[in-house]
């Protein structure tokens, strides 16, 4: 996850942290399903102590952004009806698959569009 805070902004880093997820997640950079780092380890790389990614995380978590699955860590959460979110999570476990199997964002989308078009 590649995340950059300001440290001479008047804006606190959870704050900055919490924001750039949002906005990840509405420009399309992060998709429902994606695993977040481990609150520890996105300190590190960030240069923040544990607590402020872990209050940035229980904030996005709040407002439904995340969510939470016990060990198996925090996750960006499906939005819009519940089709859709069952859509995006299907698209998410789509795209891990495709990518274990080595194949192009063109060849996935090309088989995608295939199978849609024999199911209208």
């Amino acid at each position: 996850m590649l995340l950059e805070l300001d440290p001479e902004s008047s804006v606190p880093p959870y704050e900055q942290l919490r924001r750039a997820v949002i906005d990840g997640v509405r420009d399309g950079t992060l998709v429902a399903g994606t695993r977040l780092p481990p609150v520890r380890t996105l300190a590190a790389e960030l240069g923040l102590a544990a607590n402020t990614v872990a209050r940035a995380y229980r904030e996005l978590e709040r407002d439904a952004v995340i969510e939470t699955r016990g060990r198996n860590g925090s996750f960006v959460s499906a939005t819009g009806d519940a089709p859709e979110q069952q859509a995006q999570l299907a698209a998410s476990a789509y795209a891990d698959r495709v990518a274990q199997l080595g194949l192009d964002p063109e060849q996935a989308l090309r088989i995608v569009r295939t199978a849609l078009q024999g199911r209208a």
